[in-house]
């Protein structure tokens, strides 16, 4: 009787450490990077996904009119990349052979339990949930600026050339409803990998940064440094195995694994009971330290490979001024655009936000615990940038009839010049003069003649 109850007892402390599970991963979904669903910037979204949250900005006093809107968006949930579906594949194939011979291990046990259910032919597409994020903003933005959105407005509509995108795209359309009526049934999504992925088609930022592994050499260093190993010790432990038989990049795809559960799945997974909180900001401060150096302010290339498509929104904002000077219907009214984090971070970065006084390094995580430069804060799942002009009638000078308001994640982003959180055109592109005029993707983006290395070029 005895040994007919052990497996019982064991299956009881099994679905014991399944039910602490949310208690032990309630901490951890702030720190999810770029993997972080878009609720985690919006909370309110999660009891009701359109509202528009408390103290709903975006409007001007009733004399100002909106004239153009340009969103730049990231696509929404997406699943794991093929490379990060491999290594889960690896890390959960080594847990079943360490399960089938070895001594009790609950955390091994119960992972080893895990329906290992990612297939790499879902390789980064679009999640259902992704196109339930594209849709609700779609409809949280017309309900913002209902006249923009109003019928017989053109909406144009333009993505990178991945699926996920042009995925977003096709579901932030549907989202609008049949009723809005844009000029025609079906607004095609126009695929614009120039702007959406500038990365791509700018030779010093591949040559010197994306395929350059100097140029991650803080990435690395943090990899082996002192926060990394504690949490790949503790990581091990908690699995039974030998400290060398993980490395970095196998306890952060575990890690991983808890946050695309919680954004493709919203469930709580097994995977996050090996990480706690403390554990979660040393995770977040990896990514962030990829992104920093990679997409923000760690080469200055980064950001300015995005100055085609900062130079694109003005030349749009422009024309939108001058229609309106001419009692002109505004030709592209809606100009929506979808890309990647990628897109986002570096543009962002062009524009000074969320610069730290100190670089991110290899060195410095502690000091840097209240750094501006929180990748899931800036650019989760759905994360959008909107420009929007507004007409103002009764201006008290000409140079304050055109007025700018610009959003960052449905909401309103002071402008650096003014700490304001409405800028007149002029002043916007006064300030940001040096970068509209000198700016030349081309001349930026050349690779350097002369043979220096990688690291003294950058």
């Amino acid at each position: 009787a005895v040994v007919a109850m052990a497996p019982r007892r064991e299956a009881g402390l099994l679905l014991l450490l399944l039910l602490v599970l949310p208690l032990a991963s309630a901490g951890l979904s702030s720190y999810f990077g770029t993997k972080s669903r878009y609720e985690e910037v919006n909370p309110h979204l999660v009891s009701d996904p359109l509202s528009l949250g408390p103290g709903a900005g975006g409007s001007l006093p009733a004399s100002c009119a909106p004239l153009q809107l340009r969103a730049v968006v990231r696509h929404g949930t997406r699943y794991p990349t093929a490379g990060q579906i491999r290594r889960l594949g690896e890390l959960h194939a080594r847990l079943l052979r360490r399960a089938a011979g070895a001594a009790a291990c609950p955390a091994a046990a119960a992972l080893a339990e895990w329906p290992m259910w990612y297939e790499e032919s879902l390789d980064g597409r679009l999640a259902p949930q992704g196109r339930r994020d594209m849709e609700q903003l779609a409809r949280r933005m017309a309900a913002r600026f209902p006249a923009l959105f109003a019928a017989r407005r053109r909406l144009a509509l333009a993505s990178s050339s991945k699926h996920r995108c042009l995925q977003s795209g096709a579901a932030f359309r549907r989202g609008l409803g049949p009723t809005l009526d844009f000029g025609g049934d079906e607004v095609e999504v126009q695929v614009n990998d120039s702007l959406m992925r500038f990365f791509d088609h700018c030779a010093k930022f591949v040559a010197l940064v994306e395929e350059n592994d100097a140029a991650m050499c803080q990435v690395s260093a943090f990899k082996e440094g002192p926060e990394m190993k504690k949490v790949l010790e503790k990581v091990a432990s908690a699995l039974c195995l030998p400290a060398e038989e993980l490395n970095a990049d196998l306890v952060q795809v575990a890690f991983l694994t808890c946050s695309y559960e919680l954004a493709i799945k919203n469930v709580t997974s097994p995977w996050c009971s090996l990480f706690s909180e403390e554990d979660a900001k040393v995770l977040e401060y990896l990514n962030d330290l990829k992104q920093y150096w990679k997409r923000g302010y760690g080469y200055d290339i980064n950001s300015r490979s995005s100055c085609n498509l900062f130079q694109d929104i003005f030349q749009h904002l422009d024309k939108a001024v001058e229609e309106s000077k001419s009692s002109k219907p505004i030709s592209s009214p809606l100009i929506v655009q979808v890309g990647h984090a990628e897109t986002l971070q570096p543009l962002l970065a062009l524009m000074g936000y969320f610069k730290d006084d100190e670089p991110l390094l290899a060195t410095n995580y502690a000091r840097q615990a209240q750094r501006k430069f929180r990748s899931g804060r800036i650019v989760p799942y759905a994360a959008n940038l909107v420009f929007v002009l507004y007409h103002c009638d009764h201006a008290n000078a000409s140079r304050e009839e055109y007025q700018v308001q610009l959003l960052l994640n449905e909401k309103l982003l002071p402008f650096h010049h003014s700490n304001e959180t409405t800028s007149t055109y002029t002043d916007l592109k006064d300030y940001y003069k040096d970068i509209l005029e000198n700016c030349h993707f081309k001349e930026e983006c050349e690779l350097p003649k002369v043979n220096v290395t990688a690291v003294d070029e950058l």
